[in-house]
């Protein structure tokens, strides 16, 4: 068996920063990213990382293989001193990094001098989504085989893999041919859909507010939770109360006003308020949710967002043309609703006929009826009258322009490619054209329907002017030829010395599990970056696009949209929703997903080779995700043989943010088991093992830049390598059976046994050796006793989420690591909201009468609390008093709780000279409080929090 470079080495900390590099600008992604929605893609170098790595051999120089993935220079070092720059000022010039995003890197070349038959290599991505892994594939010059469940995710790959490289520069050709005619022909059809407006001025949106008509007064409504439409603008609501309560013609206009004079919010919480000064009584959800079913919400336009041509100064003293952007009240010309109903009406019959308009039902049974509650129990119902229109005219001009070239004969296989990426521009509208879209304040920017993984409902929405007083058509056909050129540029099929005139791409759209077109053994590499347990239901939110790209793309390419909707069934995540009414659905669902990734992972150990590697990407707070996806990996017949954390995601400031999040991707890889032992194994035997695993690489993981939860993460990968090895695994001595009803997602998955092994057994230990290992490292002194739980719990959440807010389950799971019970942390050191926990702060603790003893009897954590209250209501004199009167001062254990704390929590602006974000800004007082009593009282026993010299370093940067 030939051992592979991903198995002894991984440029973790250069890779991890350069995925965030590559994701830092949301406006300068990888024009993939630009092509079509879609829920989840991997950062390319990722990717690419990941192929050659299972590829490569261990024996690869690691300067040669940085080089080959783009890597050029020292990104981690360039971004410490673009940190250090920020703070100080200093200007780096515009290419700090000096070499191109990674990315951008062509590493076919480098790649080749890598493994020289790597056009002979197959790689496949059985649920290739995106199509990160197998556009990167494709692009170190392997043979490509991609393939999803889903019909939209499939159609992506061919469009962001298969077609670019059959097809190339004269792809992209044909398309700008064809869009031009399709603008031409759309933008005469709907040119009179959108009011005329003033000459040089241009409409960016239509603001509208939902309308509920009150049940009290009988006034129209508007519900919006703001009325601030800009930086400096805002709307005032003007009632018209005609004759009173009851009486017709009760509505509202609008003016444009100061933020001050504002209107105050109409909704809150689901909650509506009657705009009406005589009524302002409160209108309850469920009466409008009620009203919204039985006869719908109106759209009452609110705004408008526009620019226009103005002269400005230029520094040489000329004059030169620009945009400026600025808003307006609606006039009475702006709302031709009734005019664009009564061309709807006239155009729906023939719309049916021709199969234009998505007449399809919402899905009863999904995990988001939001839609349904909401009065749009039809796909149409998330487009209001005039955006329905210009949609199903598009479509009609699509399907005309198909069937034109297909009576003439010349409707030939890139033409049907060229059409694709126009169905994708018309996607792109309906993204940014929909009720659910957002006009967001502050950016003064339409937001698409999909800036969330649901179907939100939008109180008040934004609406794009396609054609004529707009340029929203024009917008997303450019996108599309914009992307598409960036792609072909990245592929780049015009190459002498390495042609790619003998790669294979295939793109399938079949279940994981049975991949019928490739034969046993034929895969060298798989690399996959799966679903993850209920995370996002693709099948469920593809369906906004699934209804329209069957009415285009499906013309094209129709064995993609054979379905009425997506395949939910069939899909692997932990759906609810297919197990609704039933007891336990979540614990189905989650057996369910367990169940089909199993079936797919045993797919993949068929057709990889038995010198093969699986390398799959997971990223996962929960354990209970983990543990069903590595019993999934080893009932399919796979060892873990290394695995890798790398930061995924672009990194923020140094503020703490007010959200606890796993930044970084695990590589788990994968090995087939060729043989399986004889002997029996004992959890016993093997929990030292695993612990063993987890310290010999956490060093290094933090070394490379994995802090907090990712830590934590990062540590189940060596954890479930050395179980994976000894699998299967019994125990020697029964397990007490699970406490209460809010067990694991593993419990959950079976019938209790006391002997059963999980791999959540491992994972529980890797957090465990984790906790020991920060709590050591946090404290110079060593303590006596180990820290009681509660000082441990507060500190180590601190440490791992470095946010006081996060989930409650994994706030369950570290107090599990420490010993300690949920009943002594919620109510005495932190509050459940919803799903999450957050933690108190002395003041909060105080306020609630939270409090434990001030000498620290019940947790260190209480003496602490009191001690920085006391200092910051009184002073530093009484907190030292305090100290002294409940025999802490010369307390080894208070002095080494007092010295992690000021490790874990967030500095003040006193000592970082960086504002605390709202969130924290309590927890900082706390900090700033107990940094000034160790001054005063412990300056020469406690040294400064090593936390703090990152800030000194900055400023003498």
């Amino acid at each position: 068996m030939t051992t592979r470079l991903i198995e002894r080495y991984l440029p973790i900390a250069e890779i991890g920063e350069e995925g965030a590099r590559e994701r830092r600008l949301p406006t300068s992604l990888p024009p993939i990213n630009f092509l079509h929605v879609w829920w989840a893609r991997r950062p390319l170098i990722a990717s690419r990382s990941a192929i050659l790595a299972s590829l490569a051999p261990a024996d690869t120089e690691h300067s040669k293989f940085s080089k080959a993935i783009g890597i050029l220079g020292d990104p981690v070092a360039t971004r410490s001193a673009i940190d250090a720059a920020r703070r100080t000022g200093k200007d780096l010039g515009t290419d700090p990094y000096g070499y191109p995003r990674a990315f951008k890197h062509d590493p076919r070349r480098g790649a080749y001098e890598i493994v020289p038959d790597i056009a002979d290599k197959v790689v496949l991505d059985v649920t290739a989504g995106g199509g990160s892994i197998p556009f990167e594939a494709l692009r170190l010059g392997a043979k490509v085989i991609a393939n999803d469940l889903n019909p939209v995710a499939a159609v992506i790959l061919k469009a962001t893999v298969e077609y670019p490289h059959l097809y190339g520069e004269s792809l992209f050709n044909r398309y700008c041919e064809l869009s031009a005619e399709f603008e031409d022909r759309v933008s005469s059809s709907i040119g009179d859909l959108y009011p005329a407006e003033d000459p040089g001025s241009r409409v960016d949106g239509y603001i509208w507010a939902r309308t509920v008509t009150c049940p009290y007064c009988d006034g129209k409504t508007p519900l919006s939770p703001t009325w601030a439409i800009a930086p400096g603008r805002g709307i005032r609501i003007i009632p018209n109360v005609a004759e009173g309560p009851g009486t017709p013609g009760r509505s509202c206009s609008y003016e444009m006003v100061e933020p001050a004079a504002a209107s105050p919010g109409t909704v809150a919480g689901g909650d509506g308020l009657c705009a009406f000064p005589d009524c302002e009584r409160p209108i309850p959800g469920s009466e409008i949710k009620t009203r919204a079913q039985n006869e719908g919400l109106g759209d009452q336009l609110i705004a408008i967002a526009f620019r226009r041509q103005i002269e400005k100064p230029t520094k040489s003293g000329g004059k030169r043309l620009a945009w400026d952007r600025t808003y307006r009240a609606p006039r009475e010309v702006d709302d031709n609703l009734e005019d664009v109903l009564a061309k709807l009406r006239d155009k729906l019959p023939e719309w049916e006929a021709i199969d234009a308009i998505p007449n399809e039902a919402f899905p009863e049974v999904s995990n988001d009826e939001r839609p349904i509650q909401y009065g749009m129990p039809l796909w149409r119902d998330q487009f209001s009258p005039r955006q329905l229109y210009a949609h199903c005219t598009a479509v009609q001009v699509f399907q005309e322009m198909v069937e034109e070239r297909s009576r003439d004969g010349v409707l030939d296989d890139e033409t049907r490619a060229a059409f694709v990426y126009i169905a994708f521009a018309l996607d792109k509208l309906r993204d940014y054209n929909s009720r659910m879209t957002r006009w967001h304040a502050k950016r003064e920017v339409i937001v698409n329907t999909f800036d969330r993984h649901d179907f939100a409902f939008k109180w008040s929405y934004a609406e794009m002017a396609l054609s004529g007083s707009g340029r929203g058509l024009s917008w997303a056909l450019e996108g599309s030829r914009d992307s598409l050129k960036s792609i072909v540029e990245l592929i780049d099929p015009k190459r002498d010395l390495f042609s790619r005139s003998n790669q294979s791409v295939t793109v399938t759209n079949l279940s994981g599990s049975t991949l019928h077109h490739i034969a046993d053994s034929e895969v060298d590499a798989v690399i996959v970056d799966p679903p993850y347990g209920a995370n996002v239901m693709y099948a469920e939110l593809s369906d906004f696009f699934y209804v329209w790209l069957k009415r285009t793309a499906g013309l094209v390419v129709p064995e993609l949209f054979t379905r009425r909707l997506a395949d939910k069934e069939n899909e692997a995540v932990a759906n609810k929703a297919l197990f609704q009414g039933q007891k336990g659905a979540a614990k189905l669902a989650n057996r369910d997903y367990q169940e089909k990734m199993a079936g797919i992972f045993a797919e993949c150990r068929r057709v990889l080779k038995d010198d093969g590697i699986m390398t799959v990407m997971f990223t996962h707070k929960d354990t209970g995700a983990w543990d069903a996806l590595a019993m999934s990996l080893m009932h399919a017949g796979f060892v873990i043989t290394a695995s890798w954390p790398v930061n995924t995601e672009a990194s923020g400031s140094l503020h703490i943010k007010d959200k606890a999040a796993a930044n970084s991707t695990i590589f788990l890889v994968c090995r087939p088991r060729l043989e399986e032992g004889d002997a029996t194994n004992y959890w016993e035997d093997v929990e030292p093992l695993v612990a063993k695993a987890v310290r010999d690489r956490i060093d290094e993981f933090q070394a490379s830049g994995i802090v907090g939860v990712d830590l934590y993460l990062a540590s189940f990968g060596p954890a479930l390598e050395a179980f994976s090895r000894h699998w299967p695994l019994t125990r020697g001595t029964p397990a007490p059976p699970p406490t209460a009803k809010r067990g694991s997602q593993g419990e959950l998955l079976e019938e209790f046994d006391p002997y059963a092994v999980r791999p959540e057994d491992a994972l529980n230990a890797a957090r465990r050796e984790v906790k020991a290992w920060r709590l050591a490292q946090l404290a110079d002194r060593r303590a006596s006793r180990d820290m009681d739980p509660a000082t441990a719990w507060v500190a180590l959440a601190w440490d791992a989420f470095r946010a006081p807010q996060f989930a409650y389950d994994e706030g369950l799971r570290l107090a599990r690591a420490v010993g300690l019970d949920m009943a002594q942390v919620v109510g005495r050191i932190a509050e459940k909201k919803g799903s999450d926990l957050k933690l108190w702060d002395s003041a909060t603790r105080v306020a609630r009468g939270a409090l434990g003893p001030a000498d620290g009897s019940r947790g260190m954590i209480d003496a602490l609390h009191h001690v920085a209250h006391v200092a910051r209501k009184q002073s530093i004199e009484a907190a030292r008093d305090m100290l002294e009167a409940n025999g802490l001062i010369e307390d080894d254990e208070f002095k080494i709780a007092l010295e992690v704390m000021l490790e874990v929590l967030p500095p003040s602006k006193t000592f970082s000279g960086i504002d605390a974000d709202d969130a924290v800004k309590p927890a900082a007082d706390d900090f700033d409080a107990l940094e000034k009593l160790r001054r005063i009282v412990y300056g020469d026993e406690i040294g400064e929090p090593h936390q703090l010299s990152l800030y000194e370093k900055f400023d003498a940067a």
